[in-house]
């Protein structure tokens, strides 16, 4: 549970009080009072909360020295500046980021979301059974609001269960946009890290220049198929054994269906493997819908050019009963995040600042 403390050193910032959750200090506005931790990662920790002046309950996630790692900081400031943009019922809402007390020597940043019960990932690992009412519902929920991105021009480029968050109504929201990319951003993002390799299509384990959208309708397969039989359908322990295990599933692809590899010795090796002939994944999912195995086949396609794409995959006959086009409309405008992968710590602050300056319009006047 949360623990209220002294401020360390004695000195206590204006409009601020202090609590120790999993042996971290949270720094936080008064309006906020901590409940208990529900989650700790590489960044730090995540605690739920109540705003008292609103009664609603909230999540804090406390990025510990954000600047600490300057390609982790990029990664904060795109989810700032992503999330002030996004609004939809399948994308979690950033409710708030806290001003921090001093604007050129901040180390943390901690950033208010709306609060879930859980995450995909935990309820694929859990006893909990799952029929095909909520797969369906789950990668419906996921697909609206992957084609709400898409159409403002994001890719996520990280989609996996645990970055899909759920509410105990089986509410569903993508989460986690710190390794999202606009279709306008080229250059170095093309060929940097993207994607836990699992979930990970085979045009990005092939080093392709180009790719789109294409490669989040690969996770969500890989995600389809996780859900379906409740553990990853291709668990590689480094990217040639991924590749393996998805050309042991799909098959042995033809020569047709090679041509979008650009590198000749990625399209070497995927010649140089051993012929499958593949398996049907009615005979991994025995208990799937026959439409659910259908819309999976057409999801996880090994060229990228005969994908589906997320507005067929909610045409598809599995979800005829939950999509309506006209509840399901696209962005109204498409995002540019104009990031400069290059920028240096000192104006990657100075951005974040200025974000931040969104949710604290009061802040503005007093710091001028």
């Amino acid at each position: 549970m949360a623990t209220r403390v002294e401020p360390p050193n004695g000195f206590r910032s204006q409009g601020k009080h202090y609590y120790t959750m999993w042996q971290t200090l949270f720094e936080i506005d008064t309006k906020y009072v901590p409940i208990k931790p529900i989650g700790r990662g590489s960044y730090g920790v995540v605690c739920s909360s109540v705003n008292m002046e609103t009664n609603e309950k909230v999540a804090i996630k406390k990025i510990n020295n954000v600047f600490e790692n300057r390609v982790d900081a990029l990664r904060t400031l795109r989810e700032l500046k992503l999330l002030r943009h996004i609004q939809h019922e399948n994308v979690i809402a950033l409710k708030d980021v806290m001003m921090p007390t001093h604007q050129t020597s901040f180390k943390d940043v901690y950033l208010v979301y709306e609060l879930m019960d859980t995450d995909l990932h935990h309820i694929i690992k859990s006893p909990q059974p799952l029929v095909n009412e909520h797969c369906k519902y789950f990668i419906f929920q996921l697909l609206r609001g992957l084609k709400y991105l898409h159409s403002a021009n994001i890719l996520h480029r990280d989609l996996k269960p645990g970055n899909l968050l759920v509410n105990a109504n089986c509410d569903l929201k993508i989460c986690d946009f710190g390794l999202a990319r606009t279709s306008k951003d080229n250059g170095q993002f093309m060929t940097e890290y993207v994607v836990t390799r699992w979930y990970r299509a085979p045009e990005l384990l092939l080093c392709c220049d180009n790719y789109g959208t294409s490669i989040d309708v690969w996770s969500v397969g890989c995600i389809f198929a996780e859900i379906l039989g409740r553990e990853p359908i291709f668990p590689g322990t480094e990217c040639l054994n991924q590749l393996k295990l998805i050309i042991n599933v799909l098959g042995t692809q033809h020569e047709a269906d090679l041509q979008f590899i650009d590198n000749p010795k990625a399209r070497k090796y995927i010649k140089s493997l051993p012929y499958f002939r593949g398996v049907h994944f009615s005979h991994l999912y025995p208990r799937a819908d026959p439409l659910a195995i259908d819309l999976l086949r057409r999801m996880l396609v090994f060229d990228p050019t005969k994908r589906i794409t997320v507005t067929e995959a909610l045409q598809h006959p599995y979800l005829s009963n939950l999509y309506d086009p006209s509840c399901n409309p696209s962005a109204q405008v498409s995002i540019n995040l104009d990031i400069d992968e290059n920028l240096q710590v000192r104006m990657i602050r100075e951005m974040m600042w200025r974000e931040m300056l969104h949710y604290h319009p009061e802040a503005v006047c007093s710091h001028a």
